[in-house]
């Protein structure tokens, strides 16, 4: 198949929705709390230039193909420094609580709680989008490596639809329900990467909840 057909394959997987997440990622990142912020604001200004720049051409471009192996790398880079953010943001909030208790209020442990823990969700979302068998060009045009996640709709939509492949909102639903249950509720892993990548975001996401927000909700309560 010529890479002039590949790029019109009806699969193509349009990028409004990774475009805003992407978008609501940074400002997350950008106007977090001085405190927990790991790099200056002219870091995530660069990192949103470079990473939604790729995503915005693929969209336009008549070459997808090239500009989809640059959006993979970007996407996937920007999610391992926002991943460190949210660490470090979270180590910094767990030795402030516990050296100088006296300077955070509920108020600013909750906000910071809430911004790292939907940052979370769609850092990862965007991960486990870039990551599975491949990534989306892999996907839509068929030459995808072994699945990282197995999807029940695999099971019984073949027969009606022969060409479905997990889209932008599967992974989404995968990220929020690992953040959310700890756990996988519907796509199941099958590689080591995915089984890591889930043990980390719930981990960010478990002593997000437990240690950060239920000490904010404890102060604004008593």
């Amino acid at each position: 198949m010529s890479e002039k057909k590949q790029n019109r394959l009806p699969g193509f997987e349009h990028r409004l929705p990774v475009v805003l997440t992407t978008f609501a990622v940074f400002f997350l990142l950008a106007v977090s709390p001085q405190r927990i912020r790991v790099f200056p604001h002219w870091v995530f200004y660069s990192m949103a230039i470079g990473t939604l720049l790729p995503m915005i051409i693929v969209g336009i471009s008549v070459n997808k193909t090239r500009w989809m192996r640059i959006e993979h790398g970007v996407v996937l880079l920007f999610c391992f420094f926002g991943c460190v953010s949210n660490i470090v943001g979270l180590m910094t909030l767990a030795r402030a609580m516990i050296r100088r208790p006296e300077e955070l209020t509920g108020l600013q442990l909750l906000s910071s709680s809430v911004a790292i823990w939907i940052s979370n969700v769609l850092i990862f979302t965007l991960a486990y989008w870039q990551v599975d068998r491949g990534g989306p060009h892999a996907r839509m045009n068929n030459t995808a490596r072994l699945p990282d996640w197995h999807f029940p709709a695999q099971d019984f939509i073949t027969e009606v639809a022969p060409g479905w492949r997990p889209r932008f909102i599967d992974y989404l639903f995968l990220g929020f329900c690992t953040a959310t249950a700890f756990s996988n509720t519907e796509a199941t892993p099958l590689t080591h990467r995915a089984k890591i990548m889930m043990m980390i975001q719930s981990l960010i996401s478990l002593i997000t909840i437990v240690v950060v927000g239920a000490r904010a909700i404890n102060i604004l309560s008593s």
